[in-house]
């Protein structure tokens, strides 16, 4: 299993092998175990680039496990990698494990010509725990505390959450009541919108704005009622597409609060509705560089609906690792400013007080 996360999630130069082991916490979004982290580097050679998570192969598959990670890297302008394995013990003499998918990954880089300038490896990504490097036997230490470095507290300070496990950033997109998404599954069954055709694309416009502020004020589950007109409100196309213009700039405080609420919607919604939230909670990760969250909302849309549009392009471009900025043009910021559906609209817009029908 592999999780990427693209170009652009550093804030920070990272050139210390222990702050760089020290900050996959942050870099990744979630403490990887049991892994082999690769990231890319980009001209001149200390910025971050690609970042690529991956399961520890056993020792048959080192050569074919190397030999499916590099690809991903050479469709970017990455000058080398830094390889990290994360698990195991080292060996009495101080000997790091996995000794053999190091060289493995050496060799295959050396195809593409492509070097590894530092591989790496650590027991756990813990404050004190041993690291060493895999040419240089005089190279290695203990571990600081991961919440001590310069991308802890810059990724901290941009609203990023590093999670102790990808399960736990799994458990974020779970149905917060299966029984309610049955439930409303059976009331969307045949159902048609509770709008004139000819009102259509301002009503549903209408019904996200008024969901997504009551939920920066509330965000406790939604009424059966309420999920129901959202899921018509989100399978209006155009209105669909005009809301990615709220992930725009993804260091805005309502592309922030904007991706929270795409995310408790797929936490209340069935499929295929579900599709229609996760994707614009995957685009909205992807413009944050959040790339563990924005694979595993990719999943739950296609899952939901396997032949999503926005899916299936989206899941395309965290594929090949595609830098945000590239992605912004995904943005109608004109057909969002016309519904008010945008970042600076939902910012300059005075939140609506609270309907006699709200609690």
């Amino acid at each position: 299993m592999t999780t990427s996360t693209p170009p652009g999630t550093a804030r920070a130069t990272l050139t210390d092998p222990a702050q760089l082991i020290a900050s996959l916490p942050y870099l990744l979004g979630f403490t990887p175990a049991d892994s082999a982290v690769l990231l890319g580097h980009r001209p001149p050679g200390t910025r971050v680039g690609l970042i690529l998570r991956a399961d520890l192969p056993p020792r048959e598959l080192v050569a074919q496990q190397a030999d499916s990670l590099v690809p991903r890297f050479i469709v970017d302008d990455h000058v080398g990698v830094t390889a990290v394995l994360v698990g195991g013990r080292a060996a009495p003499d101080g000997e790091p494990p996995h000794a053999e998918f190091a060289e493995e990954l050496r060799r295959a880089f050396h195809e593409y010509e492509l070097p590894i300038f530092h591989p790496l490896w650590t027991a756990e990504i813990t404050a004190g725990a041993p690291w060493r490097c895999y040419r240089d036997a005089g190279c290695g230490g203990k571990l600081p505390d991961p919440r001590s470095t310069v991308v802890a507290a810059t990724t901290t300070k941009a609203g990023f959450v590093a999670f102790r496990s990808r399960e736990e950033v799994e458990a974020l997109l779970e149905p917060r009541s299966p029984e309610a998404v049955a439930r409303r599954r059976a009331m969307l069954s045949g159902a048609t919108p509770p709008w004139r055709a000819a009102d259509e694309l301002t009503a549903a416009a209408a019904e996200i704005r008024t969901a997504f502020f009551r939920h920066r004020r509330d965000p406790g589950p939604l009424s059966d009622d309420e999920a129901v007109r959202l899921a018509h409100a989100v399978a209006v196309t155009p209105v669909r597409d005009a809301c990615l213009a709220t992930a725009v700039p993804g260091e805005s405080p309502v592309a922030l609060a904007a991706a929270d609420f795409w995310l408790s919607l797929v936490r209340e919604l069935p499929s295929p509705h579900r599709a229609e939230v996760a994707s614009l909670l995957a685009y909205a990760a992807l413009m944050r560089g959040e790339g563990v969250l924005a694979g595993l909302a990719l999943t739950n849309a296609l899952d939901a609906d396997p032949e999503h549009i926005l899916a299936r392009l989206l899941r395309t471009a965290w594929d090949l690792g595609t830098r945000p900025s590239r992605l912004a043009g995904l943005a109608s910021l004109s057909d969002a400013v016309d519904l008010g559906l945008s970042a600076v609209e939902l910012a300059e817009t005075e939140e609506p007080p609270p309907s006699a029908s709200e609690p």
